[in-house]
């Protein structure tokens, strides 16, 4: 009887399965019939603005023509109707002195027709019809504006629909992953034809994933976009590694087409991820998503800018701790004077990389490691031997200085607006960085033995965290020189 059952519910729970995949398979059908019927009525409609385009295009390329004719054809006669308006006035006078010459052959008398031969003469010599060329100054011929498109024709009837776009390929030994930038190259796919394409652009999609399968049709909501990228070649900047993988894909696409997606190509994004540990956070602190801030009890209105009296007898007003110890709420919550909140990752190997800034009006935080199992409630960080902090202070006057098993170190520089954090626990280095400065703070050489945290400690102010970081490149110029500066710890 149990046998069976146990076979009933495998049998349901394949059942399960399968209705799930079919569930997903018919929306995913249904949406491909709606999208297919939706991008019909597109390239319909692309299709009727190009042709409306091609015959916009005709009628003013015609309009175009038959001006230049029309203006040739008024040139020709402008000139021919000025030949024939002269040739008539010279014909009208010549048949005039004509007629006049015949009339003096009848003259009888001598003096008379000397006379009149002498001005037929002079009148010869000037006459229009002897000044007037009788060649044409055009002709009727309009060969130079013989029409032949042909060659045209023949391209209207080759007309298509653009060539949808191939699949771009993905070269994954280009693709790189640096200082939390994702580089991605590709190339793309090759014409066998050997026809020319038109301008292609791409779309690139990206989603993180702590898997390497291939993500369902059910999470396409969750790509990133990023469109119409003009090179074979896209960096993205700024990401935030809080997954173990990050997924691409590329697709080409002309002026109305896009093809299909490539095949994935899943790269890793291996990065130091933790948030703080609320449940360790003094009391007093304020743990708030990336951001911690000290907020006393008991104190109405506090304003941490506060100065002189009021500020100092606030500050003494902290209970000792004995009386606070009663009401914290947790056995790991920080107590006293130890105004500490701690990472909720530990480090038992390999390198880490975080960043921390100071909120605005701030007067004193500390920012370090330690062990977390032998780091009491009531430790403060950089006392105990368990414990490495960079301390920062501009409590009455600006101080900077590392600290470890109650011993400090002053340090001669500024105070950073931002702070990177490295360890490498297998050698025992713990570095902290003027990130906007590039600057080498201090150096912690060491030999841990137990499993690390993050540490943090303020007063009077706030920090706030970055993480998701991978260790940065300009690190390597640091690790790659001799440290100078005294190590606490040795």
């Amino acid at each position: 009887m149990d046998a069976q059952k146990e076979a009933l519910r495998r049998i349901i729970s394949t059942l399960a399965s399968k209705n799930e995949e079919l569930q997903n398979f018919l929306e995913t059908v249904d949406t491909t019939l709606t999208g297919l019927q939706e991008e019909s009525c597109k390239v319909t409609s692309e299709l009727e603005m190009e042709l409306e385009r091609l015959r916009s295009t005709l009628d003013e390329k015609g309009v175009e023509l038959r001006d230049i004719i029309r203006e040739e054809t008024q040139h020709k006669e402008g000139e021919l109707q000025k030949q024939l308006s002269e040739g008539k006035f010279a014909l009208l006078s010549c048949e005039e002195l004509f007629e006049f010459a015949n009339k003096t052959l009848t003259i009888t008398d001598e003096e008379e027709f000397l006379k009149a031969a002498k001005q037929i003469k002079e009148r010869v010599t000037m006459a229009p019809a002897f000044r007037l060329t009788t060649r044409l100054a055009v002709s009727e011929s309009m060969a130079k504006f013989t029409v032949d498109f042909s060659m045209e024709r023949a391209a209207l009837q080759r007309l298509y629909f653009l060539p949808v776009p191939r699949p771009p390929q993905i070269d994954t030994s280009s693709c790189i992953v640096r200082d939390n930038s994702v580089t991605i190259a590709w190339q793309p796919a090759s014409d066998t034809d050997g026809a020319s394409r038109p301008m292609e652009l791409y779309d690139v999609e990206y989603r993180k994933t702590n898997g390497e399968s291939i993500p369902r049709p059910a999470a396409e909501a969750c790509w990133e976009k990023i469109c119409n990228v003009t090179e074979p070649q896209v960096t993205i900047s700024g990401l935030k590694f809080d997954s173990r993988f990050v997924v691409v894909r590329v697709r080409a696409k002309n002026k109305t087409a896009a093809g299909e997606f490539s095949e994935h190509v899943t790269l890793e994004t291996r990065a130091y991820n933790f948030s703080f540990d609320a449940s360790t956070a003094h009391a007093e602190l304020k743990v708030q998503g990336d951001t911690v801030t000290w907020e006393p009890q008991g104190v109405r209105g506090h304003d941490p800018r506060l100065k002189g009296k009021e500020n100092k007898s606030s500050r003494s007003a902290t209970p000792s701790p004995n009386k606070t110890a009663a009401t914290r709420a947790g056995r790991d919550r920080f107590a006293g004077e130890s105004y500490t909140v701690l990472g909720d990752q530990e480090m038992i190997g390999g390198c880490h990389y975080w960043e921390l800034r100071p909120l605005a009006d701030w007067k004193s935080f500390s920012v370090g490691v330690a062990y977390r199992a032998g780091f009491g409630r009531f430790d403060q960080l950089g006392k105990s031997a368990g414990s490495w902090c960079l301390h920062a202070s501009q409590w009455l006057q600006s101080s900077i200085a590392a600290k470890h098993n109650n011993r400090a170190k002053a340090l001669d520089c500024l105070i950073p607006q931002r702070i990177g954090i490295y360890c490498n626990y297998d050698n025992g280095d713990l570095l902290f960085i003027d990130v906007d400065r590039l600057r080498l703070l201090h150096s912690f050489k060491t030999k841990f033995s137990q499993p690390l945290v993050p540490a943090f400690t303020v007063w009077c102010g706030g920090i706030s965290l970055t993480t998701g970081l991978q260790v940065p490149s300009f690190m390597e110029s640091f690790l790659s020189t001799n440290w100078s500066l005294s190590n606490l710890s040795q």
